[in-house]
């Protein structure tokens, strides 16, 4: 990380913030516990700072803002670092991050939140990686900004900061405006995007098409050209039966936790603080637009299926419409779907920086310092991906902060006598993390205490 931060402040600001950072993998919480939470570990001394450094709120602060003015040239050292070549294909993708009270000034705006906290101010975060998940940029915006009026400065940047110029973009329909795809076809960029199944259902009614169940789910393809453009149509029996089977599934679990949210007693009833967590639980079962609901007079939540919504998905069980400006010479129809699949299989990774590396809870209001406290979570982020990338390579799936924690309980002892340390030596490893180690090439560095950490 030394050579990512460069010159950045002053080295103990440097060491602070890797601090935060590794702090962020390691033990997430807010930035004034982190020196409780890194009591009786090497964390000071490995990044930098003395076993015993002092800290208060002031000092992360200071460091924190040493981050201003210094972001693009520490993103562009971290391309540099993790591609060796011009990246060929990018993933796009949006999230949002509520504030309690006003949130920052300018930038925390009400508007449309996946937390379904439309009560809360909030920001967008834009976040960009590889096929792999690799993490290449990020950028905080206004919370108000819709997702289609995003895009066109997010190209400028990728062109500009990191030379981006003739790569394949792979994005979900909220970015799909007219006006966007217009633009890249026009800047000759290609792009992947996937469409509604409104749109799908249009298509095939002014095409006359009919989809046929007999497509294969990952080897074969509907292709269509309409009005011009190029739509992919893919998905077949298997797809439609995880498509039913995820959804009798995430329906059940949404009835459950709105069952149990509306049979639990409340002295003081508060509508607004109920319907917001019925939103936040069937968020997290990924069931929302399965269900309507409110709470009544007497505080009582009240809900019921959307019917038109289930019965509307149920039609198009097993398949999904991709729409893409690439000639069949350029990608065949199997390539873009290959491309779009990208896109799903990195998800999870968006969602890493609002769950594990927990950038909420946000406790700053000026705008710099919420911009840097993200960028910290970016970078531990990026650390995490590229472990989890060459872990993979060793056939490790195991998610990588897991296994960070799981190392924590490896400990340096130091022996003494007469009150003086003789020795430095290691706690004995458990046979399944010494397993663990050997699988994905850490054992060498466990086989003494670093040199760095002798008292």
């Amino acid at each position: 990380m030394d050579a990512v931060l460069g010159k950045v402040g002053t080295p103990r600001q440097r060491a602070l913030l890797k601090a935060m950072v590794l702090g962020r993998l390691l033990f997430p919480s807010s930035k004034l516990a982190l020196n409780e939470q890194a009591e009786g570990t090497l964390l000071a001394k490995a990044c930098g700072l003395k076993a015993d450094e002092v800290f208060d709120e002031d000092d992360l602060y200071e460091a924190m803002d040493a981050l201003n003015g210094e972001w693009v040239s520490t993103e562009k050292a971290l391309y540099a670092r993790a591609f060796q070549s011009q990246v060929r294909l990018v993933l796009y993708d949006l999230t949002s991050v509520y504030f309690e009270g006003k949130g920052p000034f300018g930038i925390g705006r009400y508007g449309h939140s996946r937390d379904h906290r439309q009560d809360r101010p909030q920001v967008i975060l834009a976040v960009v990686t590889d096929a792999d998940g690799l993490p290449i940029h990020i950028e905080v915006l206004r919370g108000s900004r819709t997702d289609n009026t995003t895009l066109q400065s997010l190209l400028t940047t990728l062109r500009r900061r990191f030379g981006i110029l003739d790569a394949t973009f792979v994005f979900d329909g909220g970015m799909s405006s007219r006006l966007n795809l217009e633009s890249m076809t026009r800047d000759s960029l290609i792009f992947v995007t996937r469409l509604s199944s409104s749109t799908l259902g249009a298509l095939l009614e002014e095409s006359g098409t009919q989809l046929q169940m007999e497509l294969g789910d990952s080897t074969k393809v509907m292709e269509i050209a309409h009005k011009g453009k190029r739509y992919i149509i893919a998905g077949g029996i298997w797809r439609r039966q995880r498509d039913q089977e995820r959804r009798a599934a995430r329906i059940a679990k949404g009835e459950a936790v709105l069952t149990k949210l509306s049979g639990a007693r409340r002295k003081k009833p508060d509508a607004q603080k109920l319907a917001s967590q019925a939103g936040r639980a069937l968020e997290r079962v990924k069931a929302h637009k399965y269900f309507t609901y409110q709470v009544d007079a007497a505080g009582t939540l009240i809900w019921t299926r959307k019917s038109s919504v289930i019965e509307e998905e149920a039609s198009m069980d097993g398949w999904y419409l991709l729409h893409t400006n690439a000639t069949p010479q350029q990608a065949s129809a199997e390539e873009t779907l290959h491309r779009y699949k990208g896109l799903l299989e990195v998800e999870d990774a968006f969602r890493e920086v609002k769950t594990y590396l927990e950038v909420r809870p946000v406790f700053h209001y000026r705008p710099d310092r919420v911009r840097n406290h993200v960028r910290l979570c970016f970078l531990a982020y990026w650390i995490s991906a590229r472990l989890g990338k060459e872990w993979c390579m060793q056939k490790e799936r195991g998610e990588v902060p897991r296994i960070l924690r799981r190392l924590q309980t490896i400990r340096v002892g130091v022996l003494t006598l007469h009150c003086e340390p003789i020795r430095t030596t290691l706690t004995q490893i458990p046979k399944p993390l010494n397993d663990l180690l050997t699988k994905i090439g850490l054992l060498h560095l466990f086989a003494s205490p670093p040199t760095w950490a002798a008292m």
